[in-house]
């Protein structure tokens, strides 16, 4: 005869429920909240089992239930060092902050720092019944999270190039390439033919799309590359990444880097070495955000306008969510900045 955990002595769980049903916490959750698509016979077997081990959901969850959060979540796969570096993310939190608070919506941000820890958050969220939806970043080859999701019955939009085989809606600018195609052109006629590139990390769908296309530019001019040095966007790393390249006995004239953060430790390792930006080594950044413009020299930098896409990606996720919004489409391409920081080639 089976005990109750009450009568035990011990407050019944979740946990406990899911692992008597043999099902995942969300799909208990799933089964009190009426949502997903869980089968009949397995909502009714969950019922059954929580009624026998005297469990139901807390009265916030309760409450909740019929109603919505109000809430959505921005979770970030980046070590608190590399996210406290990079203004990208404040940019972006801006624009998404600023769709949800005129309409009463509050953002949940939650750092990880791997993918088991990442996908146990959001079943967690899912079960708690926590929010009304999610924002992914770092769009990945082979993303498990937008059917994990699915599944969930977690409504979500992923940062990227729109992609109409998703299974969640991507928000972001076309061509993910085309800014920085467009850098190694500015830099071919100013002359340089010793081009470096900073990259992201390479499992990401951008660093591989923005590699192919740098890459793909210099092919076309009949160049190789002089150099491509994956980071993991950490200062440290960029600031290694450049040592390299400046030390080598043939350095590169130009370097192109990932994002903005990383060009600024670009200049900043350069001159600490001695040289001069632009006239002995130029620097593209890519993000255009606001610290580009006050740098001395300024950087010259591709926009992929990191505000506009993420109150996108909030009109998105809220017209998901059942909330009236304007449309959310992107049609812009990333676009070349062109400042002080890239000069012509050295003789």
């Amino acid at each position: 005869m089976s005990v109750s955990t009450e009568r035990a002595g011990r407050r019944p769980t979740i946990k406990a429920v899911a692992a008597a049903a043999g099902v995942s916490t969300a799909a208990v959750s799933q089964a009190f909240n009426n949502k997903g698509r869980l089968s009949e016979a397995t909502r009714r077997r969950i019922l059954d089992t929580a009624l026998e081990l005297g469990w139901s959901p807390s009265a916030s969850a309760a409450a909740l239930r019929n109603a919505r959060t109000r809430s959505l979540a921005l979770v970030v796969r980046r070590p608190t060092d590399v996210l406290g570096s990079d203004p990208h993310f404040s940019e972006l939190i801006t624009g998404i902050e600023g769709e949800l608070a005129p309409r009463g919506y509050g953002l949940l941000l939650h750092l990880v720092s791997g993918h088991r820890e990442e996908n146990a958050l959001y079943e967690r969220l899912a079960a708690e019944g926590r929010v009304d939806g999610a924002v992914l970043t770092d769009a990945r080859d082979d993303d498990a999270r937008p059917a994990l999701l699915a599944r969930l019955g977690l409504p979500a939009v992923l940062l990227g190039a729109p992609d109409g085989t998703a299974i969640v809606p991507r928000v972001g600018l076309r061509d993910q390439g085309a800014g920085i195609a467009e850098a190694v052109a500015h830099l071919l006629s100013l002359g340089h033919r010793r081009v470096a590139y900073v990259s992201g990390p390479p499992e990401l769908q951008h660093t591989r799309v923005r590699r192919a296309a740098f890459e793909g530019a210099l092919r076309e001019a009949g160049l190789r590359p002089f150099a491509v040095l994956p980071t993991d966007f950490s200062e440290r790393r960029a600031v290694g990444a450049t040592e390299a390249l400046l030390g080598s006995a043939d350095r590169p004239t130009a370097i192109v880097y990932a994002n903005d953060s990383m060009a600024v430790c670009g200049i900043g390792t350069a001159q600490r070495a001695g040289l001069t930006v632009p006239r002995d080594v130029s620097v593209v950044g890519y993000d255009n955000l606001p610290l580009g413009s006050w740098l001395h020299p300024r950087l010259t930098t591709v926009d992929q306008q990191v505000q506009r896409v993420g109150a996108a990606a909030a009109r998105m996720l809220l017209a998901l969510c059942g909330e009236e919004v304007e449309d959310a489409a992107l049609a812009e391409r990333p676009r070349l900045v062109v400042r002080e920081s890239t000069g012509p080639a050295p003789a």
